[in-house]
């Protein structure tokens, strides 16, 4: 859908009048499953140019697919609106499937009625935020469109849950080795002060641990990319 569901489509979703009322519509949690069902069940099937071969379904858009399509044909939210996802809140990317598929609460709490939102500036166009909103009640200004999506089978292919650490303090010893600890101990052989490297190590070897943690601040290796190949 090019625009949020208005109260005529869900009306007409669900098999009941009302087609021509476009005033959007206010969202819950039941009211969405319920037509994303009456859709699941029976609109697939009148879908032209759907590939047979593959299972279809209709939901709210991943995080993934609402900036894919909002990328590539604008999907227009409004000044102050609440666009609901089919993804489950979280405080990071970590651990996020790389499909497009939503990702699921996997926990316990209150926060499995809560579903990550598209939020945009009360008063600036064209700026959203990502949010969050309860679907246990018909919030005013949360709005939601439908997708037809396909099935994704088999164990997704996550963002890591944490970061390569063995890798990330491998890569600091060694830039602190090259650029403070052996230019430490170079410099003053090369100016003829070799008796010094002797005597006064301890004091070499903490200058450079000093200047090599001080370089993290300006370069380090940049860190691999982690891509996702759909073939």
């Amino acid at each position: 859908m090019e625009a949020p569901l208005t109260n005529g489509q869900a009306r007409m979703l669900q098999g009941q009048d009302g087609e021509d009322d476009s005033s959007l519509f206010n969202i819950d949690a039941e009211a969405l499953k319920h037509i994303m069902g009456a859709c699941n069940d029976g609109a697939l099937s009148s879908v032209e140019g759907l590939d047979s071969d593959v299972q279809w379904e209709v939901r709210c858009p991943s995080e993934s697919e609402w900036r894919c399509a909002d990328s590539a044909i604008g999907l227009g939210l409004e000044k102050k609106q609440i666009e609901v996802l089919a993804d489950a809140v979280n405080s990071n990317y970590r651990g996020a499937m790389m499909d497009g598929r939503p990702r699921r609460f996997e926990s316990l709490g209150p926060m499995a009625l809560h579903r990550a939102a598209i939020e945009t500036h009360p008063s600036k166009e064209g700026i959203t935020a990502l949010s969050s909103v309860p679907l246990d009640r018909p919030i005013a200004g949360v709005v939601a469109r439908l997708v037809i999506s396909p099935v994704r089978q088999g164990a997704p292919k996550r963002v890591p849950e944490s970061a390569d650490m063995a890798a990330n303090i491998r890569t600091e010893l060694v830039c602190t080795l090259l650029l403070g600890v052996i230019p430490s101990f170079t410099i003053p052989v090369l100016r003829g002060m070799g008796d010094y490297v002797q005597s006064g190590w301890a004091n070499l070897l903490f200058g450079g641990l000093c200047a090599g943690f001080v370089t993290g601040a300006f370069w380090r290796p940049r860190r691999p990319t982690i891509t996702y190949d759909e073939s």
